[in-house]
């Protein structure tokens, strides 16, 4: 019986810009597929030691695969970008709806730390314009009443649910963590944290015209409590707290992460950012759904033998301010602890789910490379149908 265990690593990660869904969208007009091949290209064009054949498995999350995110999107990335070269690079999609992409990643991880692979590129994708939410789903006749009632398949109504459930937490609070939100993203764009990780690519406006994507489309600088005081509250007319400001947008991109063995980084002379320590995977009431990071972080929190208190950098994903405002009390942290999401979160950039997780994976090497003292970083999101999902890493800068 085979006991070997890997260390994992990761050398990279890139992202494209984050596009609104939509005819006003930045990506409109650009085919999801078309949106993974650069990121493709910029992780070997970056790291020039690593070759195609050394490819062991191409993993991309995505939610909706179908139309062009169907056909097994993790096979044809290589394809499309490497054409004959791209050949034997086996490829799979898989779904954890907004964990898509972390999903990716985590099973990437498990077949380096078994031994079944070196290296392995894995990412997530949505195209949220071409590809809402639901699209030519048929839940079961039963699903709803297993679920516990019709409000666990719409996300919006997930997060009015926490806020009747924990009146605690209340709209006011929502729209300040919000603005607190925008505000770090403000700051962050200004200082040029996003070029190293954002690969451009050639994009076109409605009326033809080409432009350079390379910046997020989402961020609202000067957001303020004024503002978010009146939205209105779409998943709730009377008595609602969820708007449009304290929600994450609907939004198109992808995102990608080169993972490899410790033992073939040090073979080949790469610096990896970081390592993988431990992962959690949690389910919960689905009708609750963002609260599901709590215990998942548990959950990697004590396989690591670690708490909350040796983590630096925390990597939250903001589907709804009132979820983060739960998940972050009720892992005894304050909702504007410096360590969490230093430069803002999906409220700001978006959420093009399955993306979402090498987004987060994105952010910290970055945060890493600039917080050299920092040791331990958490990525973790929620996920629709009750889910939480949650990798802790070790800083290796």
């Amino acid at each position: 019986m085979s006991t070997v265990s890997n260390e994992v690593v990761v050398i990279d990660a890139v992202r494209t810009a984050f596009g609104r869904a939509g005819e006003k969208g930045i990506f409109w007009k650009t085919r999801a597929d078309d949106l993974c091949i650069p990121l493709l290209k910029a992780l070997f064009e970056r790291n020039p030691k690593i070759k195609p054949n050394m490819i062991d498995d191409s993993i991309w999350g995505c939610t909706n695969q179908l139309k062009e995110t169907g056909g097994t999107i993790g096979r044809m990335i290589p394809i499309l970008t490497l054409k004959q070269d791209g050949w034997e690079i086996p490829g799979v999609s898989v779904d954890r709806m907004c964990a898509g992409g972390l999903t990716a990643i985590g099973f990437g991880i498990s077949y380096i730390a078994s031994g079944m692979a070196d290296c392995i590129v894995a990412g997530g994708i949505e195209h949220m314009g071409h590809l809402p939410m639901g699209i030519m789903r048929e839940p079961h006749p039963g699903a709803i009443e297993a679920m516990g009632d019709e409000t666990a398949l719409n996300m919006g109504q997930t997060a009015e649910n926490i806020h009747d459930q924990f009146p605690e937490f209340d709209k006011e609070m929502a729209d300040a963590y919000a603005v607190n939100s925008q505000r770090k993203a403000e700051e962050a764009i200004k200082a040029g944290k996003m070029k190293d990780m954002i690969i451009p690519l050639e994009a076109e406006f409605e009326d033809g015209t080409k432009f350079i994507a390379d910046k997020d489309q989402g961020p609202r600088p000067g957001t303020s409590m004024e503002g978010l005081s009146n939205l209105k509250t779409p998943f709730r007319e009377e008595n609602g707290r969820v708007t449009p400001g304290n929600a994450s947008g609907l939004n198109d991109g992808a995102g990608a992460v080169l993972l490899m063995s410790r033992g073939k980084a040090r073979e080949l002379g790469l610096k990896p950012v970081m390592r993988w320590v431990s992962t959690g995977v949690a389910a919960v009431d689905p009708r609750l759904m963002g609260i599901a990071p709590v215990p998942a972080t548990k959950r990697a929190l004590e396989r690591a033998d670690l708490t909350v208190k040796d983590l630096d950098i925390i990597e939250l994903n903001e589907a709804f301010a009132v979820q983060c405002l739960y998940d972050l009390d009720r892992l005894g942290l304050k909702a504007d602890d410096p360590r969490v999401n230093m430069w803002g979160g999906s409220l700001a950039y978006g959420h093009p789910l399955a993306a979402s997780g090498p987004r987060l994976v994105s952010f910290l090497t970055g945060l890493f490379r600039e917080n050299p003292k920092a040791r331990y970083g958490l990525t973790t999101m929620c996920v629709g149908r009750g889910q939480g999902y949650s990798i802790i890493w070790e800083n290796l800068i």
